[in-house]
């Protein structure tokens, strides 16, 4: 008998793995490789693998059976089943006999309610030293020979604890994995066996069938010597171990059963129309599929991390910008599709009779999480490609209920504007988005709403999510909004076309009047006297050809940049300049900038315009108040050009700036210090003195247009701007870096 380990600096005394095949060899590996415990010992079925594992390295010391370590184990060590599904019981039968209760169990086998049962039935209750695991990570390879002590990086494990389980247990077993860098969750035993059997138990069970009903074919041969690399990919899964799978088949059967069924269902449809050419079909059933994966790409990229696809899928750690002083910031550019518009097309069309066309589409994460959205609600949408879009209209009531909340991302145009035209539906549904989206006020939307009949429910602070239980007994307003907003003015529109009657909206100053304009396009009636916007509902909306103006908020950080920085000469080609987008424009020309429309057209009902910009000294203003809500999205960069300016620049009556992204007064006046700028902040607004901009290191706290802001910026830093948290540019602008680089800024995106 061995005397005690000392426990110190470390988080158990003995880890005990029994089954040494790929899991179990590779979490002896990555255990030696953190130094987590004092001792690895290894038990296998085959005494050879023991001996191997023993002599590679992999383990410290090799048992043939656990009578031979038990009486030694206690409170500070852990035992790890790592064997087939079907051996479980078996195993734990000897740890029942021979373990005192204060030895933490668990396991990686990937039913668990098999291995609950089990213990309940073992112990005739369920053990308070046992704590269901279930780590999801795996490789084509098997056996000892294939440990890797990284397999668990990055990767989730599941813990499925029942309400006896000790919550010291449970705590060793969630930091024991987490050392390994997998992140850990709790989950209910049923719903657990539910999710494997569609994510990981059906893709295996059809993966084992399509190999072998070609290998059963005569020219097999033949099939598999021109397979392609799809074919490859979609079968790696069924070089895995086929007893591993027989068991699981076997005690997960009801959960996989269903999820077959659905399959079943699911390849009938398509057969079907395969058979019949339905082309309709075939584009619905192949276009949803293929947003589908690209939404969830967006939503948990480290599902798709190190998999070596080729669909550009990327990592979910966060960005940083280094930008180095200077650029000369001459160039002809073109800007992506407008943002705003771009979700009102999607949400318009998508609720309209028949086709909508659209051109010039914005493909950034937000406008495609609306895209998502509209497709989870069943509307058949192809695209986008090349910023075409063509949407096959449900009508004003022919949305359905989508099988779980829509995640909307970072996009509070999403939220706010659906959440007005969900109230009118027949059915339930909730709305998410991410940390920063979760974060922001939804209750300037659910007061109105709710004045309108609408039952629309948010946290109680305010925030999301946003639940809505649809009706059909909207009825008519008259709102006067207590401050100006764009999306919560659209969000109350979109909620009146289910009013049978009319209803208004009043705004304290003029905001951007997209929704409108479009709403008139397809048909409803619409009309806008001085400040009031007087809307007649339950009128069908007809499909129209759209076409997307450049966006004037993107285009400002180019404007700024050619403002600032001498010799500078800008064209920006096909920019929407809609009168109440303009304010950014109006602002600059006060500060003194040299900025000419060109060549003015009209995309619809929409003013477009190619915009000329060359530097002239800027000097500072008092902005007025009622340019606010005309560039509430453009001032970062607008603070900017104000602390290049000679002079001081104020701002005030825009509160509105505390709850965007982050805090944007905060945000920009922190930055602009830290690079040697005057700035003194107020709850409104804030005064910039102009000066030289020097270097350093800011925070855009996650805000893409704190990020770009703050990259223009450098065009005249004297020293090298290092920019963090600056994943979220493609929210909106995918091809700012790309851009930037054509004016002359040598901005490079790194990982943090």
């Amino acid at each position: 008998m061995r005397d005690e380990l000392p426990v110190k600096d470390v988080l158990i005394n003995r880890l005990v793995i029994i089954g040494l095949g790929l899991i179990g060899a590779s979490v002896a590996l990555a255990a030696k490789k953190k130094k987590i415990c004092h001792e690895v010992i290894g038990l296998n079925r085959q005494f050879s693998i023991v001996i191997a594992a023993k002599n590679s390295g992999v383990i410290d010391r090799a048992v043939e059976d656990l009578c031979e370590i038990s009486l030694n184990l206690n409170k500070n060590d852990l035992i790890l089943i790592c064997v087939p599904t079907l051996e479980f019981e078996s195993v734990l039968r000897e740890c029942q006999r021979l373990l005192r209760d204060c030895v933490t169990i668990s396991d990686v086998c990937s039913v668990k309610g098999y291995t609950v049962e089990t213990a309940k039935a073992l112990y005739d209750c369920n053990p308070s030293q046992y704590v269901p695991g279930h780590p999801i990570a795996g490789s084509e390879k098997s056996g000892l020979g294939a440990a890797d002590p990284e397999l668990f990086a990055n990767h989730l494990v599941i813990l499925t604890p029942t309400l006896k389980t000790g919550s010291k247990n449970l705590e060793l077993v969630k930091r024991f994995w987490e050392e390994f860098g997998a992140s850990v969750c709790c989950m209910d035993t049923s719903r657990h066996d539910e999710i494997l059997a569609s994510t990981s138990h059906l893709p295996h069970m059809l993966a084992y069938s399509l190999v072998g009903t070609l290998a059963s074919r005569a020219d097999h041969q033949d099939i598999f010597r021109f397979a392609a690399g799809g074919f490859k990919d979609f079968t790696r899964i069924a070089a895995s171990d086929p007893r591993m799978w027989r068991d699981i088949a076997l005690t997960n059967r009801r959960a996989i059963v269903n999820a077959l069924d659905c399959s079943l269902t699911d390849l009938h449809a398509l057969r079907n129309a395969v058979d019949s050419c339905d082309s309709n079909t075939l584009m619905e059933i192949f276009t949803k599929a293929q947003s589908a994966r690209k939404h969830l790409i967006g939503i948990h990229p480290n599902v798709f991390k190190n998999r070596g696809n080729s669909d550009g899928s990327k990592d979910s750690c966060e960005i940083k910008y280094l930008i180095r002083p200077g650029g000369h910031c001459c160039a002809e550019l073109r800007i992506p599709g407008d943002k705003s518009i771009s979700h009102r097309s999607l949400m318009i069309g998508a609720i309209a009779t028949g086709l909508t066309s659209v051109a010039g589409f914005l493909e950034g994460e937000d406008t495609l999480a609306t895209l998502q959205a509209f497709r989870d609600m069943g509307v058949v949408i192809e695209g986008p490609s090349e910023g075409k879009l063509l949407i096959y209209g449900a009508g004003l009531n022919g949305l359905q209920k989508p099988l779980q909340p829509l995640y909307l991302g970072n996009s509070g145009t999403s939220m706010r504007l659906l959440s007005g035209l969900l109230v009118g539906q027949d059915f339930e549904v909730e709305l998410v988005g991410d940390a920063s989206l979760s974060k922001r006020p939804m209750n300037r939307i659910a007061t109105p709403l709710k004045r309108m009949g609408a039952c629309i429910e948010t946290l109680a602070d305010g925030f999301p999510p946003v639940k809505i239980q649809g009706s059909g007994n909207l009825k008519s307003i008259d709102y006067d909004m207590p401050m100006a907003s764009a999306q919560v003015k659209s969000s109350i529109l979109l909620a009146s076309l289910y009013v049978n009657g009319e209803c208004s909206v009043t705004e304290p100053a003029p905001t951007r009047d997209h929704t409108e304009r479009m709403l008139k396009e397809f048909g409803c009636d619409v009309t806008t006297e001085k400040s009031k916007i007087v809307i007649r509902g339950d009128k069908k909306l007809i499909g129209k050809c759209i076409e997307i103006p450049s966006d004037i908020s993107s285009a400002a950080f180019f404007m700024v940049a050619a403002a600032i920085t001498p010799g500078s000469s800008v064209l920006l080609r096909n920019i929407g300049v809609n009168p109440t987008r303009v304010g950014v424009v109006n602002i600059l020309r006060m500060m003194g900038a040299d900025i000419k429309f060109l060549y003015t057209s009209n995309y619809g009902k929409e003013p477009v315009a190619d915009i000329q910009i060359k530097y002239r000294s800027l000097v500072g203003i008092d902005i007025p108040e009622d340019q606010v809500a005309l560039a509430i999205d453009e001032f970062p960069v607008i603070f900017v050009a104000a602390a290049c300016a000679t002079g001081t620049t104020r701002l005030t009556g825009a509160a509105e700036l505390r709850v965007k992204e982050s805090d944007r007064i905060k945000a920009m006046s922190d930055g602009l210090k830290i690079l040697g700028i005057e700035v003194f902040p107020a709850t409104d607004g804030l005064t910039i003195i102009g000066g030289a901009i020097g270097g350093g290191e800011v925070d855009s706290l996650g805000d893409h247009r704190i990020a770009m802001a703050f990259s223009i910026a450098a065009l005249r830093a004297e020293s090298e701007i290092c920019v963090l948290n600056c994943k979220n540019v493609a929210t909106s602008f995918p091809t700012f870096v790309q851009l930037s680089s054509e004016i002359g800024l040598d901005l490079v995106a790194e990982s943090q």
